[in-house]
């Protein structure tokens, strides 16, 4: 006999005949697929790997941080009766010997701003090391600005290429605030070209083309009688 309140008279309540069935056990979880544990596992060891290779490729490069490396380049000439006045750098070279653009006034002189962290400065350094050896003799001197660098990977970047021509030491990239309003001072590179008067008759900035830069310089050297 049961009471109202579902208690049998034994005091024992009474099954609920709508609670569900206790089916057994709780089932374990699902493990992962064995296939994407060994995709993970890949996926793990590639990211560690190319780790080091991104810290070993880094220590061995300056620890300056670069500027931007203008993917394109923009070329522009100056009239002779537009250029301001002289531009004045001195400082020291890479070798630690005393270097002055006043010391090559009465040459054409192509300036080179780079840095040997700079991929584009790989792209043109062939040909300023040839064009600097062809046009020695015709009234025309290089002379490079390094900036963000450090000597030893600048010195190592000159042998590689086989620059022979100096290049001020400028870890801060303070001589390239001379030339100011002709070339950013974080567009490396840029070329920048003299006439014998020491004035800025033409520049580019980016990755320069051959021959627009001859053609450049050997208008500027034309105008004092000798072309190149």
């Amino acid at each position: 006999m049961v009471d109202q309140a579902g208690y049998a008279q034994d005091g024992v309540p009474n099954q609920n005949k709508d609670a569900p069935a206790v089916s057994g056990p709780p089932r374990p979880p699902r493990r992962p697929h064995p296939l994407l544990i060994v995709l993970g596992m890949v996926v793990a060891i590639l990211a560690f790997t190319g780790g080091l290779l991104w810290l070993f490729d880094n220590g061995s490069q300056p620890t300056a941080t670069p500027g931007p490396a203008p993917s394109t380049s923009t070329v522009a000439a100056v009239a002779p009766s537009d250029r301001a006045e002289p531009v004045e750098v001195t400082g020291v070279g890479l070798d630690g010997e005393p270097l002055s653009l006043a010391d090559l006034r009465g040459r054409v002189v192509v300036v080179n701003v780079w840095g040997s962290w700079c991929v584009p400065c790989r792209e043109e350094a062939p040909a300023l090391s040839r064009m600097s050896k062809e046009l020695a003799g015709q009234g025309v001197s290089f002379i490079g600005i390094n900036v963000r660098d450090n000597v030893t990977a600048a010195k190592a970047f000159e042998r590689r290429y086989g620059i022979t021509y100096p290049s001020f030491d400028d870890p801060q990239a303070r001589a390239v605030l001379a030339f100011q309003g002709v070339i950013p001072v974080q567009a490396v590179p840029s070329t920048v070209v003299l006439d014998r008067e020491g004035r800025v008759a033409a520049r580019v900035i980016g990755v320069f083309r051959e021959p627009a830069l001859r053609s450049l310089i050997d208008t500027v050297a034309r105008e004092a009688g000798s072309g190149v």
